[in-house]
């Protein structure tokens, strides 16, 4: 098997699957900037979660409408989707360490912004910075965990992206109860400080600087990362050998994502993104504490119960991820969702027609904590761990722009319509999403790979064939 070039028909050997004699566990250094990148999804958390503990006090400090409330809700999807534009190429540019500080330059500002807004538009600027640099990091810290840690831990490891993206949310909720929502914009700008003062004692990918003409550097963050007793000699062999095929290919724009080397990889990815969102997720978290509420619930103990319960099953997919596998993992995850939804929806239903009143709360508790454990076990990490997986390095900066982008425009779709929807049939919006998340298990069973236990180069030939027919 070999690649051809188009225009010239030349010839080159594929990657072939090779030992790196690599089968222990994590090096401190690994741990270290693993940790640092991560500050960032908690960041992304503590966006998402802000929301629902702060809706009431902002909309009674700054006399806001319910329609008001969902443009600031939903405007961080806007600035998301800007980022996710732009991330790709950004960290193709300045690299996935000057990326991270980028984003949270603008996270910073923005909750600055919202700690000390008086009118609706400063909440609205802040809230669509720290959209922006959710955006940015959405698509550059799995990527950048991806590629710094070895085929064994990787699942698990980028996985912590999520992890801390739930503890994010689930924090954000449990001191909302307690604090204002000033004094809860504040306590969101501290991890971008610490993540800003992190980054510079962190190496650099080894695969960016490869594929940047950095070999010496490449092969010394390699090194620092496996640990100095490691012989990186065949890793760092693998790793420039498919950098250097691939820089053999023409640039890439945006059309060539669309050739056939490539319609594994983008139907794969984009299409987990859009299921993900479409399932409702952004939907329930947003307006968790509203959704309880509506259901006859207490918001304060349903919102706590979910944040336990989220941590709990996100730390179980942590261990299962590179044990089990990413595609059943991702099943058994989309069908749980799906059974949550219906138990949401079947109980609004009951309500709408006056039956089985006094179980009907109960069942909206079960089946929101369904979904949200469900979600957390599988769907929420995985497809972000498969983006960073599929996509070949040459091609990377667009694809998971691309990628980033439809899960942001989703994200946006179902924020900002939730609440409408809600008003419009709640019962028959949870049965559309139950819909959407059981047709998310014929997808994965169709259409995603098994990228366990495999390097990414292995993974990205495997995927994106370099070779066409002439």
């Amino acid at each position: 098997m070999g690649l051809q070039s188009e225009e010239k028909g030349d010839s080159y050997p594929l990657i072939e699957p090779r030992s790196h004699g690599m089968h222990g566990g994590a090096t401190f250094a690994i741990i270290v900037t693993t940790l640092v990148a991560v500050s960032g999804s908690y960041v992304f958390g503590t966006a998402i979660g802000y929301s629902s503990p702060a809706q009431s006090g902002i909309m009674t400090d700054l006399a806001l409408t319910v329609s008001e409330y969902s443009v600031f809700g939903s405007i961080l999807t806007i600035g998301a989707m800007i980022g996710a534009i732009v991330s790709g190429k950004l960290a193709d540019y300045i690299g996935r360490r000057g990326t991270m500080g980028f984003a949270e330059i603008f996270c910073l500002s923005g909750w600055i912004f919202i700690a000390f807004s008086e009118v609706a538009w400063w909440l609205d600027i802040g809230r669509m910075l720290v959209g922006f640099g959710m955006g940015v990091i959405s698509y550059v810290v799995p990527v950048f965990i991806a590629e710094i840690t070895p085929k064994e831990l990787r699942g698990a490891f980028t996985t912590v992206h999520q992890l801390m993206i739930c503890l994010g949310i689930s924090l954000t909720w449990l001191i909302g109860a307690f604090l204002n929502w000033r004094t809860l914009a504040l306590i969101g700008a501290i991890p971008c400080v610490i993540q800003l003062l992190g980054l510079p004692f962190i190496p650099e990918s080894p695969r960016w600087l490869a594929k940047n003409d950095r070999a010496l550097d490449c092969e010394a963050a390699l090194q620092r990362l496996r640990g100095n007793s490691k012989d990186i000699s065949a890793e760092v062999l693998e790793i420039q050998e498919y950098t250097e095929l691939l820089k053999q290919l023409p640039e890439t724009s945006v059309l060539e994502l669309f050739k056939r080397q490539y319609t594994r990889s983008i139907i794969a990815g984009v299409g987990l993104m859009a299921l993900q969102q479409f399932g409702g997720v952004n939907g329930i978290k947003f307006y968790v504490k509203s959704l309880f509420t509506t259901a006859g619930l207490s918001g304060n103990i349903g919102t706590i119960s979910l944040a336990v319960i989220q941590i709990l099953m996100t730390s179980v997919g942590v261990v299962l991820m590179d044990i089990s596998g990413r595609r059943p993992l991702l099943m058994i995850s989309a069908a749980g969702t799906s059974l949550g939804c219906l138990c949401v929806g079947l109980s609004f239903l009951f309500k709408d027609l006056q039956l089985w009143q006094s179980h009907s709360p109960l069942l909206a508790f079960v089946g929101v904590l369904t979904f949200e454990g469900s979600f957390s076990l599988g769907m929420g990490a995985i497809p972000w761990v498969i983006m960073s997986e599929i996509f070949p390095i040459n091609v990377k900066g667009l694809a998971g722009s691309l990628v980033t982008l439809v899960s942001w425009v989703g994200s946006w779709i179902v924020s900002y319509s939730f609440n409408f929807l809600l008003n419009w049939s709640s019962a028959g919006i949870f049965f559309i999403f139950s819909t959407i998340c059981g047709f998310t298990v014929l997808f994965v069973a169709k259409f995603v790979p098994e990228t366990k236990g495999k390097t990414l180069e292995e993974i990205q030939a495997a995927m994106n064939p370099l070779s066409t027919k002439t």
